[in-house]
Formats: C-alpha cells, sequence, structure tokens
C-alpha cells in the first residue's frame, strides 16, 4: 500500500491527479490510499499530527501557507526526508527555490496522465530501494534501519557511525566491510566517508554538501570516480 497525497487549491486539478492516480494504480496491480487537500495548513497539521505519506503532489502558488513553505516545514521542521515530493506549478520558474527541499520532480500543468505514470514509476522504484535494510550489532543486540534513511556512515576508530534523517548509530566496524552490504545509492568519498547519494544538495571536486548541511570532504583518491558517480545521475 502506498499512501498519495494531492495538495492544490483547484478541485478539479485535484480529482484528475487523483483519477490518474487510480487508474495508474489499477494498470499496475498496486494498491493505494489518496488524500487530498486544498490548502498547506491542512496537510501541514495532517503530517503534525503523525500521518503518513510516501508520495506527494505539492502545488506550488497555494493560499498563505504556499507548496515551498510546506516543502521546507517537512525537511526542515518534521526532518522528514523520506517523503517523496512533486511540485506542480502553472509556471516552470521554481526549479532554483525547489532545491533545498529536495523533491523528486517538478510538473508544470496542464498535467498529462503520461507525466503522473513516468512520475509514479519513479517513485515506486525509490521507494523499493528505500525498504532495504542494513543490519548491523550492538553489544548482543541486533539492529535493521531502512537503507534509503541513512544519509552517510563515518569511520570513528574502531567504531562506524551511521547517521541518518532520524537518529545517528554507532557500531564496532570497519567501513570497508559496510560498504559491502550497501546498495548502488552509496558511494565511498573517503577512507573515513560513505555517502548516500540521495542526499547530497552540492558537491565541487574536493567536498559534498548534504542536505542537512554537512559538509564532508573527498579524498584525492576518490575524486575522479566520485564526480563521475554524481554526474551520471544527473
Amino acid at each position: 500500500m502506498y499512501n498519495i497525497g494531492i495538495c492544490d487549491d483547484g478541485e478539479n486539478i485535484c480529482t484528475s491527479i487523483e483519477n490518474m492516480l487510480l487508474q495508474y494504480a489499477q494498470e499496475k496491480n498496486i494498491q493505494v490510499d489518496t488524500n487530498v487537500w486544498y490548502t498547506g495548513e491542512s496537510l501541514r497539521d495532517y503530517l503534525v499530527s503523525g500521518g503518513y505519506l510516501d508520495i506527494l503532489f505539492l502545488d506550488i502558488e497555494l493560499f498563505k501557507m504556499t507548496g515551498i513553505e510546506v516543502g521546507a516545514y517537512i525537511r526542515n521542521q518534521l526532518d522528514n526526508m523520506g517523503l517523496q515530493i512533486v511540485y506542480i506549478s502553472g509556471k516552470a520558474s521554481y526549479a532554483q527555490q525547489l532545491f533545498k527541499t529536495q523533491p523528486l520532480d517538478f510538473l508544470v500543468k496542464p498535467i498529462f496522465k503520461e507525466q503522473v505514470d513516468e512520475v509514479m514509476d519513479m517513485a515506486l522504484k525509490i521507494a523499493k530501494k528505500r525498504n532495504e535494510r542494513f543490519e548491523f550489532q550492538q553489544g548482543k543486540d541486533y539492529y535493521y534501519i531502512l537503507m534509503g534513511d541513512i544519509v552517510y556512515f563515518e569511520s570513528k576508530g574502531r567504531k562506524v557511525k551511521a547517521v541518518t534523517v532520524k537518529a545517528v548509530f554507532e557500531f564496532y566496524g570497519k567501513l570497508k566491510k559496510v560498504a559491502e552490504c550497501l546498495s548502488e545509492d552509496f558511494i565511498v568519498i573517503h577512507q573515513s566517508y560513505i555517502i548516500n547519494k540521495e542526499y547530497v544538495f552540492r558537491y565541487t571536486y574536493e567536498m559534498v554538501e548534504l542536505v542537512d548541511g554537512t559538509i564532508l570532504t573527498i579524498s584525492p583518491a576518490n575524486r575522479k570516480s566520485v564526480r563521475d558517480r554524481l554526474l551520471r545521475e544527473e
């Protein structure tokens, strides 16, 4: 079951997107639960109260609380980096403003079924990868965390620190062994760091900046391979 939200102040737009999503679900033989909001405030209240969404189609030009403000609230106040946001707008001039909220895509109205299908294909592929788990041991206890929630790993002496969107974990181990257990979304950038490319906000030849503001150094030996990997995903 995938929980999908639609937030737009136009009732016709919401109905149209909802119908496209339900048709997509029928064609792909998957289950979806759709929820609709007409204001950013009502959507925000739903999420604050513990409501869960996998994918959100979010209009930018909402009254009062704009879609950009809602997206920033989701990322910064709720610390929710897992919700896949698809911005929708009647204008094509918002790309720079959306960068910080790490949207999955940006659709310009009018929206057609082919666009929704393409976005959903991508969203479900990402959701499937995010459900892969990483296992580690602390003492006698074993823990499992979703790989999609892991921002980066850092080697600290005999320990490895796993920084996720919700918490930080430390366990005894070697970064090289950790790398062998990870999905293709992870990149070794230094003998002390492995990053999840999904959380890269900015990068240069010498460093990467992650969406939470963390800046990590790329070692000279890894600079070409890291650049090639990141460029390949653009």
